[in-house]
């Protein structure tokens, strides 16, 4: 891995760790030439997953616009950017889960709201409120309903 700094090619690992669930592996590195540190995550990709659309159509999953929707529904919020990972990697996980090739948007929503329904009420509802399609402050009291039931 190249120094973010000075680009040199030869990186040192100094330690590394596994997320509390296994999932993703953090690892502080040193750089051979400058001695900069500086930490790396890896983690796993799922790929070859389609995801079909409320439109009918498809298109590729990514991580990046599931990562970004958590982002914003807990924006200003609790919530270390790690944990938010860390929940973008279980949803990965149960997404996995399922059979086939295909999911659809419905099945990603469902099972989002049911990670952030445990970690942040509040992300939970800002997320259901863009994923149900609220138009009324109607939807909003349903769904806070639902929460506190």
């Amino acid at each position: 891995m190249k120094c973010p700094r000075c680009l040199y090619d030869d990186t040192r690992i100094t330690d590394s760790r596994t997320s509390k669930e296994g999932l993703a592996v953090r690892r502080r590195r040193m750089c051979e030439h400058c001695g900069y540190r500086f930490t790396t995550s890896e983690s796993r990709e799922i790929l070859d997953l389609m995801v079909l659309k409320r439109s009918g159509g498809k298109e590729r999953y990514s991580s990046e616009k599931l990562m970004k929707g958590l982002v914003i529904a807990l924006q200003k919020r609790p919530v270390t950017q790690e944990k938010i990972r860390d929940i973008c990697l279980k949803i990965e996980v149960d997404l996995l889960q399922k059979d086939g090739k295909e999911v659809s948007s419905k099945d990603i929503g469902r099972i989002v709201l049911n990670h952030l329904k445990e970690v942040d009420e509040v992300a939970y509802i800002r997320f259901a409120s863009i994923y149900r399609d609220f138009k009324t402050i109607q939807g909003f009291k349903r769904e806070i309903d639902k929460l506190l039931s």
